[in-house]
């Protein structure tokens, strides 16, 4: 056997001592990568996932599509990639919608704790609590003052049973003991619409909504329900700094794969969005859309958030007796 044979022979042979999982994370991209996205394109979560595609494109060296598949409040797309190879050529970036969609709905087809892999946190965007020009309050106590003389006589709009405006508007009601009127809409520009028509009283509306209409002065910013102040909104104090503790309620945004992905390939995932998260660029995009770049953190920290936003939606969904539609 001559020198190079013998050399392919070792390689070979040391290769198969390997595990499959490292082999594979060597060899990881070899192939295009499909980022599903359960959101309709042009909006918030397509934004930030195109904002993040490209960057992941350049640093791994392939193809990154997103794949807007839209349907069931955000499950149709979860499905599609609970049910993938958990290759890490098949993602998912979503919201804080799937953990609500998990506290909501337990006859879901598939399992947040059994069927996902979680990945990177990417952003978060906090809610804004807005009223409209009918409803003559200038703050989180006022309005919960307003609420309470006045029981089930004023309205709070949300893009639909189940969205985080929804579900926001009813942990206000269960933390402060209030009586508000629910009412749900096809989505948050119809919502927002009703509100600036004086409709509907106030609501949690997502800060990309809202942003334009407070800076037009067509509706009032009371509180944000951020842990720190919005940076897009500096003089808008925290829920907690107006009054109302343990509140902070930020739709969170980012990334997941199919549970079962080796290790090493969920690390280099997590150690490219973390470079993407320094940039600039991506971070004055994302605040551009109303949202606040993720500090970059690990897998673990991701699905330690996760499991807390399920505990919290979930005691909301118990104690207001939520059902979904």
């Amino acid at each position: 056997m001559n020198y190079h044979r013998l050399m392919a022979c070792l390689m070979v042979f040391f290769y198969a001592l390997l595990p499959a999982s490292r082999v594979h994370a060597q060899a990881y991209p070899a192939q295009p990568i499909r980022i599903v996205v359960p959101w309709p394109a042009g909006g918030l979560v397509d934004i930030a996932a195109r904002q993040l595609g490209s960057r992941l494109q350049t640093a791994l060296g392939q193809p990154v599509v997103i794949d807007n598949r839209v349907g069931a409040g955000g499950n149709l797309g979860a499905d599609l990639v609970a049910k993938s190879a958990p290759s890490g050529y098949t993602l998912v970036f979503t919201t804080s919608a799937l953990t609500i969609n998990t506290a909501l709905q337990p006859k879901l087809p598939f399992n947040l704790a059994r069927d996902f892999e979680p990945v990177a946190l990417v952003a978060t965007s906090p809610n804004v609590l807005v009223v409209g020009p009918a409803l003559a309050v200038n703050s989180v106590k006022e309005l919960v003052e307003t609420a309470r003389a006045r029981p089930g006589r004023l309205t709070y709009a949300s893009a639909g049973v189940g969205s985080p405006a929804h579900l926001t508007g009813e942990l206000l009601k269960s933390t402060q003991k209030i009586f508000v009127v629910h009412v749900p809409y096809t989505g948050a520009p119809a919502a927002m619409n009703d509100q600036l028509g004086g409709r509907v009283d106030f609501q949690f509306a997502n800060a990309a909504v809202a942003l334009p209409q407070i800076r037009a002065g067509r509706v009032k910013a009371l509180a944000v329900t951020s842990a720190k102040r919005f940076d897009a909104l500096p003089n808008v104090p925290t829920m907690t700094e107006a009054g109302v503790p343990n509140f902070d309620a930020d739709q969170w945004l980012g990334l997941l794969a199919p549970r079962g992905m080796p290790r090493p390939v969920v690390e280099r995932l997590v150690a490219e969005v973390n470079k993407a998260l320094l940039n600039d660029d991506l971070r004055a995009a994302l605040a551009q859309s109303g949202m606040n770049a993720a500090a970059p953190g690990s897998a673990a920290a991701f699905d330690t958030l996760l499991q807390a936003d399920l505990a919290r939606w979930t005691a909301v969904v118990k104690t207001q007796g939520i059902q979904a539609d």
